[in-house]
């Protein structure tokens, strides 16, 4: 997963989340840094039933926070929503996805654009991903 402040930097670069059930997301100056939230249609805990470990389903959950309007979120996308995010913005820019390498104990992310290839590293392939991908969303359209 990638870090919140990259996924930050491609939320101000104009990354579109379309909302959708098992995304990622944070919720910025609530007092919830570092907590990780994810869509879901249920609500299933782990309790201790009798002594034995077991999923329960409740119908809804209540909390301090009534509701997040999703432009106040910071989506955490997962590395194939970065990968198909990354290879949308290449077709828009008539750019390819050349490869994804592990280089040692990193990985690289190759693109090329107007001919000429660049790569991202990073120490995670999700990362490399959201480098290349927010270097295109801040460079402006042909």
């Amino acid at each position: 997963m990638i870090s919140q402040a990259l996924a930050r930097q491609l939320k101000e670069a104009g990354l579109v989340w379309r909302t959708s059930v098992h995304d990622f997301f944070a919720i910025p100056d609530r007092d919830l840094d570092g907590r990780i939230f994810v869509l879901s249609d249920m609500m299933v805990t782990m309790e201790l039933l009798r002594g034995w470990p077991a999923m329960v389903f409740h119908g809804t959950s209540e909390w301090a926070l009534d509701y997040l309007l999703t432009h106040e979120a910071v989506w955490l996308p997962t590395e194939s929503q970065l990968r198909e995010k990354l290879e949308e913005e290449l077709t828009a820019r008539n750019g390819r996805f050349q490869q994804l390498q592990r280089q040692g104990k990193a990985y690289s992310c190759e693109i090329s654009l107007n001919g000429a290839a660049e790569q991202f590293t990073a120490v995670d392939p999700s990362e490399a991903y959201a480098l290349a991908l927010l270097k295109l969303l801040q460079t402006p359209m042909p």
